[in-house]
């Protein structure tokens, strides 16, 4: 595929996740807590989009594998080991998600429409990958 092409449709998919997530209401940080706050008035919605997204996709990955095996095979399945890095890097990830309710794909979808907390947030994400970046360059971070 051209380098404009996969750049295209790669946009394309982006905007359609945007979509997705502003239609099922994940922009909401109070959705995502509520999913998280399993003894306070539990949230399933969550699960739905979830279970929505994760279906569609084992549907669709056998036909892409087969039509584009360049692409969806690429750093797929690369790292099969438990090591520090994830482990720190999910708990990381986790209490971010826990306390601001935003994962970094529904932050950035709900940047223009909530501003406020929401590019606190963003800012406060991408501040967070430069750090590591940073960190890795020099050898600190694995």
């Amino acid at each position: 595929m051209s380098d404009q092409r996969t750049l295209a449709v790669s946009f394309v998919s982006g905007l359609l996740f945007g979509a997705g997530l502003v239609i099922s209401g994940m922009t909401d940080p109070t959705k995502v807590i509520g999913f998280l706050d399993v003894l306070n008035g539990w949230d399933p919605t969550l699960a739905f989009v979830l279970a929505g997204a994760t279906g569609s996709h084992m549907a669709a990955r056998p036909y892409l594998k087969r039509r584009f095996p360049e692409n969806v095979a690429a750093g797929v399945e690369k790292n099969t080991e438990v090591d520090r890095q994830l482990l720190v890097g999910a708990g990381v990830f986790g209490v971010g998600w826990g306390l601001g309710g935003y994962c970094p794909g529904p932050a950035v979808a709900a940047v223009i429409p909530a501003l406020g907390s929401t590019v606190v947030f963003v800012v406060s994400m991408i501040v967070g990958m430069g750090v590591f970046r940073w960190l890795q360059g020099r050898g600190i971070a694995a």
